[in-house]
């Protein structure tokens, strides 16, 4: 999950957040949602405006600037998504 927060200087901040669930409020204050479990792309809204975007394009680009975090999720979430459907 990535939330985008703007300075008073302008400057934009990217808070990235690695989560199990997606919350309620997550769906209102995060800005994209990346689901690597299910490969899909949850959200993805850019200063103000809803992005028509694959997975595949999120996660490239994600993983140009997060590298070692995307390796991690894409070895994991699924192995999470199948103990999580276990239960």
């Amino acid at each position: 999950m990535i939330q985008f927060i703007r300075k008073p200087n302008g400057q934009i901040d990217e808070h990235v957040q690695v989560s199990k669930k997606i919350k309620k409020s997550d769906q209102s204050t995060k800005n994209v949602i990346l689901d690597y479990g299910t490969r899909e792309v949850s959200k993805c809204v850019i200063e103000g405006n809803n992005h028509d975007t694959t997975f595949e394009q999120m996660s490239k680009y994600y993983k140009r600037i997060y590298p070692q975090l995307i390796e991690q999720l894409e070895k994991e979430a699924p192995i999470t998504l199948k103990e999580t459907k276990k239960k």
